[in-house]
């Protein structure tokens, strides 16, 4: 069997492809490096069946040869965060969409047998139910958001008009080893566990009550995995969630440190939660990591971050102005 793993050398994307070589899969990432880092791929570094092309989903007739003769697709590649989408909406929609479209008339030419998205929870915006099934209302915030949106919206339809064989996986607050440590402010972890390394206090938005679905990341891989391999998943939207929520404050206790707090923000949901009955019907999945589990795992491995930002109250507030500025009306 053969896969290919868009955004591969990224967090989630990495993962899913150690998960596919361990299943016995030739695999083939491409990115374009623009998030993801080699580093993340270095323990496979010798084994043949994976392959890593540099290329942008957005050259179509680059990539369109890669797809040939492959079984499975993931879907990951994509430029995330809310701040730099406001700032450079343009970017983000020939990233996220026109990748996307790139991709499913990819997966169309050479006939690829399954296509998972990686779909955001961020589409809900700041739902009214709790936990949040995959029939509430729409409504993101931001262009990220918006663009992660359209490119599911995109794989439905070519689901529908094309017969293409397409899963879209609604993610929630996904963390683990690998998370992002680029130069924009972003995820909590990447954030914490910086100012961690550096003795420097957490910078906790508003009064730390706010609660995050933290899935951790081997489980995401899992649930995509399993969609992969199962014809039930086919046309199917579908949360992937830990099945609880937690507050900020409980992250704080189990890092273990001082608190700043910092102005909370417009447009952020006071919890995410996901329903994930639909996955647990459809695949029989769950969640294996608890929080604390995944908490502990993340300090194991805290010199990950060693070189990430350190973010502190006064850069924090300059690198989200426009945040405020655009969302906060």
């Amino acid at each position: 069997m053969k896969a290919i793993v868009t955004g591969g050398c990224g967090f989630i994307g990495s993962h899913i492809t150690d998960r596919l070589l361990a299943e016995g899969f030739s695999v083939t990432v491409i990115d374009n490096l623009s998030t993801g880092r080699l580093l993340n791929l270095a323990h496979h570094r010798d084994n043949p069946a994976l392959d890593v092309r540099i290329a942008d989903l957005a050259d179509y007739d680059k990539i369109l040869p890669m797809f040939e003769g492959v079984d499975w697709v993931f879907h990951l590649a994509a430029l995330a965060d809310i701040v730099p989408s406001i700032e450079r909406p343009l970017e983000y929609h020939r990233a996220n969409v026109d990748g996307t479209i790139n991709v499913l008339e990819c997966c169309r030419k050479w006939n690829v047998k399954r296509i998972i998205y990686a779909a955001s929870s961020s589409c809900y915006g700041i739902p009214d139910i709790s936990p949040t099934p995959e029939t509430a209302e729409i409504r993101p915030q931001y262009p990220y958001a918006v663009t992660k949106y359209l490119g599911e919206k995109y794989l439905m339809y070519w689901n529908a008009i094309y017969g293409l064989p397409v899963t879209a996986m609604r993610f929630f607050n996904v963390y683990g080893p690998r998370s992002r440590t680029s130069g924009t402010y972003g995820a909590v972890f990447g954030v914490f566990l910086a100012q961690k390394l550096n003795g420097k206090p957490y910078t906790v938005v508003g009064d730390g009550n706010q609660t995050r679905d933290f899935t951790f990341v081997t489980d995401v891989a899992n649930a995509c995995y399993m969609a992969a391999a199962s014809n039930d998943a086919i046309g199917k939207i579908m949360n992937v969630g830990s099945g609880n929520t937690y507050s900020v404050n409980r992250l704080v206790e189990l890092l273990g440190g001082e608190v700043i707090h910092i102005p909370k923000r417009p447009g952020e949901p006071d919890c995410t939660f996901a329903d994930i009955a639909t996955i647990t019907s459809v695949l029989n999945w769950k969640p294996l990591v608890t929080f604390e589990q995944g908490v502990k795992i993340m300090l194991d491995h805290i010199e990950y971050w060693r070189e990430a930002p350190l973010w502190e109250p006064g850069s924090i507030a300059e690198a989200t102005k426009d945040w405020f500025r655009y969302l906060g009306k």
